[in-house]
């Protein structure tokens, strides 16, 4: 009896250090995705300061400068300054979020989806996901219609940079930062675990915020919009129905 009591013992202790360690993994990621967006918001910095304004998220930019290619691609070089990226290096380093995982049934994470999983998205339009070209309120850039081209967002065109986020956690595998439901977005993967019910993200002046998933995505007061918006304005009539 006595020797059952103690391996009981033993499973309940084992069982509560197995929960604090794997809390401390997680928090342990949480910190390092922290500091994998406080390295893009230096490169965003760095950006700016060379560009005067920030990337856009179109392909369609101007050839033979920190402009071309993706956003993605033009962080890594004008603002991380590697100018010759390696293969694959967008699921690589701090482009990769450690504790993010993917539902790999989803219908969508097929052999193309994993040839281009995003760990982090871009704010390109604002709380209007109706992805209008024209009038966006994030950095998609200004749609030139006869060239079929984009200007960049200048930076004195934000607000209050320190309230204006840039650069997040992605949780469709994509490479948009998106103002969606919750409940979508978790059918790619760990999104509600992945940081605790948290987000990390990234300001337009680089500091690196983690607020709660409901705040960044659910909740339509005018301190969780504004924040969407470079025109710092809460924008509540382009919330989808």
């Amino acid at each position: 009896m006595e020797l059952l009591v103690v391996i009981a013992i033993i499973a309940i202790l084992a069982a509560l250090l197995l929960q604090v360690l794997s809390h401390s993994m997680l928090k342990a990621r949480q910190i390092q995705c922290a500091g994998n967006l406080h390295q893009l918001g230096v490169g965003l910095q760095n950006f700016l300061a060379n560009n005067r304004g920030y990337p856009f998220l179109s392909p369609k930019g101007h050839a033979d400068s920190d402009y071309s290619g993706g956003w993605i691609a033009q962080l890594e070089r004008g603002g991380l300054g590697v100018s010759q990226p390696p293969t694959n290096y967008s699921e690589t380093g701090v482009w990769r979020c450690p504790a993010a995982v993917w539902n790999t049934q989803n219908p969508e994470f097929g052999p193309a989806a994993m040839q281009s999983v995003c760990y982090y998205g871009y704010n390109a339009f604002g709380v209007d996901i109706s992805s209008n070209r024209l009038n966006s309120f994030g950095f998609l850039g200004h749609y030139n219609a006869g060239s079929s081209t984009y200007a960049s967002v200048r930076e004195s065109e934000v607000t209050v940079p320190s309230d204006m986020l840039v650069i997040g956690d992605s949780f469709d595998f994509g490479g948009l930062l998106e103002r969606r439901d919750v409940g979508w977005f978790d059918s790619y993967g760990n999104t509600l675990a992945r940081h605790h019910g948290k987000a990390n993200i990234v300001f337009c002046d680089g500091h690196v915020e983690s607020p709660a998933l409901k705040f960044l995505f659910a909740d339509t007061n005018d301190t969780a919009l504004v924040r969407w918006n470079r025109d710092h304005l809460p924008h509540r009539e382009k919330l989808s129905p």
